[in-house]
């Protein structure tokens, strides 16, 4: 809840999966277990970002309020509405998170906890999501994890912090667009457009906190 006159703050609790294909497809999904918007009293929602290989950018969004709020938050060059189906079993080495949006379907097999990863468990969550931690860790991010941002602009005049608080490797997928195979698992490059950061190169699931503050009064 924002103080009186100050600008309103959203906050998605969840994790974002991304991971690049052999073909140039790169893919970012978010699965949000709690949120503003989606399903239930806690909004739970999954949207899914793809950069195709020439560069278009769309938006798979499970309806019509999610699709409108993450258009104006970034940057797209279509946006669908298309029942999206994910099935997440506990994060652990193995599991295997399956994704139907529409023309994509995604599978993705897990590995460890990364080195970061095991360097975010040592931080007390309060504080990870804190976006005044997210702004702190910025520089850092930028060094270590090319192309990766944890606070900038966001569309409509926001601001926008990620709060990471575990990392997982991606070891394996398949990905298909339209029944078409997108080649094998590849690191997330070029950096996906979508805003003012790329998830990181090496594919990875991350929990996160986001929160994104609306545009000032005046």
């Amino acid at each position: 809840m924002s103080r009186a006159g100050a600008p309103a703050r959203r906050r998605f609790t969840g994790a974002i999966a991304g991971l690049g294909t052999t073909g140039g497809t790169r893919v970012v999904v978010g699965h949000w277990h709690r949120s503003p918007f989606g399903a239930g009293a806690a909004g739970a929602f999954t949207d899914v970002m793809v950069e195709r290989p020439d560069g278009h950018r769309v938006l798979l969004a499970p309806t019509q309020e999610v699709a409108d709020y993450v258009t104006g938050v970034y940057t797209f060059d279509e946006a669908r509405v298309v029942d999206v189906v994910v099935t997440t079993p506990p994060v652990r080495p193995g599991a295997e998170w399956v994704v139907d949006a529409g023309p994509l379907s995604v599978r993705l097999v897990l590995g460890g906890r990364t080195p970061l990863g095991l360097l975010l468990r040592c931080v007390p969550g309060p504080l990870a999501a804190a976006p005044a931690f997210a702004a702190a860790v910025d520089p850092v991010a930028r060094v270590v994890l090319r192309g990766v941002r944890t606070r900038g602009s966001a569309g409509g005049g926001r601001r926008e912090w990620y709060g990471a608080r575990d990392v997982r490797a991606v070891v394996a997928a398949r990905a298909t667009w339209d029944g078409e195979d997108l080649g094998a698992l590849a690191p997330v490059e070029p950096p996906v457009r979508f805003g003012f950061g790329s998830s990181p190169p090496a594919p990875s699931l991350v929990r996160v906190v986001s929160t994104v503050e609306d545009a000032r009064p005046g």
